[in-house]
């Protein structure tokens, strides 16, 4: 590390410790109910238009009723005062037992809430030593009875959904002590955010995917590239050229580290990989190949072995598994374990890892995040899984809410996924940001599209934004576009944008510009590698039956989203704590101040002079694509911050100054 380097960041320390208070931030929070109706428990897509009649009486729902904080201002002050800078109580974060104690429902009035629904024939699932919720199931003729409503299926943009029907109401003797209810399926919508090349194929029926199951897949016109510009192709001109570098092979953890700018130890002997830190992961179930699979990728690309001390896990037995086919299985997760473990180990291959998975995708998220949080057993957690928008009930995203709450009164810095479909706009018909990491109090983490040389140097970066220009042959044997550059069909790209529930928070204010906040939250916050046609490679032995959870044999496969940006960002803060010896714990209020003080710092993410673009062959249709780079839907990137990326690009330079600044 050069000294030069380490002089300049002690002096932006010293400058920062002097910074004002930020201030605070609030979600639009709803009140506890005065009488016993729940009007903000009926999610934005039950309505007469998707209504597909009444929910069968046994189907098996889960409900989550939300307990209010005893102090939720305070809790807020406390959030603000211990994460910002220059704040007289910047990192004096309470202890887990001491955050319960002045601030979660009191015992007393969680026993009540679980009498009554242990009086109505509901079994409990869950209480966190928190208290700040209560995760229970029952039948939809039991939720109908219990909360005087009608549970009916409802089409929410191609899936199935069960919602109530009508205002649900809770039983009066605990309506005053409850803040939210949710007894709607569409927290089970809450998916991986990572992305395949290629996987917008599948709805295209032109793309020939499913059309003939035995049919060999076409050998690519050309190899992918391990460095950009290894291997080029030729297709039609676009952008006045008519050879373009072929999509990423996927990069190798050295690549990542080297193109990000990994330090080492002044004197040259000593790796900085995040040593005495931990770093906590959630997802949805378990793969039962983890420790093996990490270890495989670890001895295939030059990492430390990992162990049942440096690799732990906390995680439910395959019994208490549940709502797997609305979560997508144990195998639709496995991938996204195996991205988030390697590519923390990637960045910092010294650092500890805590696995804790979720019995679904629902509930048993926030009990992983319950667990870490009560024990206060990592102070980085990095999370890849978002809902479609901000598209949840307000009860759910308040309740949620009190539990980031908790997280930055204790010092512990939650990363979120901004998501993988742009503005969402597609789907919703509106342009959202994805709840959670619209939250106020986490930090999203947004994608770029990366390239490196050769020698696995930066070469530049653009917003993760594809488009893709299928090419087609004409009948005088010639090829052309299907439609002008830059096409039509969107292959992916990061989530961001303004919150439509979310005040700005004070941090933003200065940075993001007002004529896109307009006084509201924009997501993300800080941006890393996201791109698939240039993403990373990870190692996993599939599950090939999700019955038995038996594996097959372990392969290798590029993948991308910010589901790989979050766990690469997540790893470089373990490295940062490690090189300044403090623990961040929320850190965008410091993020914030630093890209004022020394914005050159980040690596700020603009859109490219001219049109950037690789070639892309299928493998499992054979046709050919232009791929534009920084084509994200709505979103935009910009001088200094944008909806995609945020501040810029993390790198470990960055992570220097941002651990210093945490002084």
């Amino acid at each position: 590390m050069n000294s030069r380097w380490l002089q300049k960041a002690v002096a932006i320390g010293a400058t920062t410790a002097c910074v004002l208070a930020l201030g605070s931030t609030a979600a639009i929070a709803s009140p506890v109910s005065i009488d016993n109706s729940f009007p903000d428990a009926v999610p934005s897509w039950a309505n007469t238009a998707n209504d597909q009649g009444i929910t069968a009486d046994d189907t098996t729902v889960e409900g989550e009723i939300y307990l209010p904080l005893r102090d939720k201002a305070g809790a807020e002050a406390l959030a603000t005062a211990v994460s910002t800078p220059g704040n007289p109580g910047f990192k004096k974060w309470l202890t887990p037992d001491a955050w319960i104690k002045r601030f979660a429902p009191s015992q007393q009035d969680s026993d009540k809430v679980v009498g009554q629904l242990k009086a109505q024939g509901f079994s409990i699932t869950a209480v966190p030593q928190s208290r700040l919720y209560v995760v229970f199931r029952g039948t939809a003729t039991q939720m109908s009875a219990a909360f005087n409503t009608t549970l009916h299926n409802y089409n929410f943009k191609g899936s199935t959904l069960v919602g109530p029907s009508s205002v649900p109401r809770v039983a009066p003797a605990i309506a005053p002590l409850v803040q939210g209810l949710s007894i709607d399926q569409g927290r089970l919508n809450t998916k991986p955010t990572n992305r395949t090349a290629g996987d917008f194929e599948e709805s295209d029926p032109s793309a020939g995917i499913g059309t003939d199951q035995a049919r060999p897949k076409p050998k690519p016109s050309a190899e992918c590239s391990n460095y950009y510009n290894e291997h080029q192709d030729s297709l039609p001109e676009a952008y006045g050229k008519t050879a373009f570098s072929t999509f990423g092979c996927g990069y190798t953890p050295s690549q990542v580290r080297s193109a990000y700018g990994l330090p080492n130890d002044p004197a040259g002997k000593k790796l900085f990989g995040g040593a005495g830190q931990t770093v906590a992961i959630i997802d949805a179930y378990a793969s039962p190949s983890m420790l093996a699979d990490i270890n495989r990728y670890s001895k295939d690309n030059g990492l430390p072995a990992m162990d049942s001390k440096s690799y732990r896990e906390i995680v439910p037995t395959p019994a208490e598994f549940s709502d797997q086919a609305n979560c997508q299985f144990p195998s639709g997760w496995q991938g996204e374990q195996s991205l988030d473990v390697d590519s923390v180990h990637a960045t910092a291959p010294q650092a500890n890892i805590l696995y804790v998975g979720g019995f679904n995708c629902g509930g048993g998220l926030d009990v992983a995040m319950s667990k870490i949080l009560d024990g206060k057993l990592a102070n980085i957690v990095s999370n890849s899984y978002g809902n479609v928008g901000e598209a949840l009930p307000q009860d759910v995203i308040d309740g949620t809410v009190n539990i980031h709450l908790q997280a930055a009164g204790e010092g512990i810095g939650l990363y979120f996924s901004s998501g993988d479909n742009g503005d969402q706009a597609a789907k919703l018909g509106y342009p959202s940001p994805d709840f959670p990491a619209s939250s106020p109090w986490v930090t999203s983490v947004g994608g770029t599209s990366l390239e490196v040389d050769r020698a696995g140097n930066y070469l530049f970066e653009t917003g993760w934004g594809n488009r893709l220009d299928k090419v087609i042959s004409n009948p005088d044997g010639s090829t052309a576009y299907e439609s002008p550059a830059p096409g039509q069909r969107q292959g992916g790209g990061a989530g961001g944008g303004v919150s439509a529930v979310f005040d700005q928070p004070a941090y933003q204010k200065g940075v993001v510009p007002d004529s896109l906040a307009k006084g509201h939250r924009v997501s993300p916050d800080i941006a890393s590698l996201a791109d698939p046609y240039t993403g990373m490679l990870i190692g996993l032995s599939p599950i090939v039956d999700d019955e038995t959870l038996q594996t097959g044999d372990y392969l290798t496969e590029s993948i991308g989203g910010t589901s790989l940006a979050t766990p690469l960002a997540a790893g470089q803060a373990a490295v940062a704590q490690q090189i300044s010896g403090n623990v961040f714990g929320f850190a965008n209020p410091a993020l914030y101040k630093l890209s004022k003080l020394v914005p050159s710092v980040f690596t700020d993410v603009q859109p490219p002079k001219t049109p950037v673009a690789l070639a892309y062959t299928s493998a499992a249709s054979g046709n050919k694509y232009l791929n534009t780079l920084d084509q994200d839907t709505s979103l935009k990137t910009a001088k200094g911050y944008d909806d995609v990326t945020g501040l810029g690009s993390v790198n470990f330079k960055l992570a220097l100054f941002a651990g210093l600044v945490s002084r």
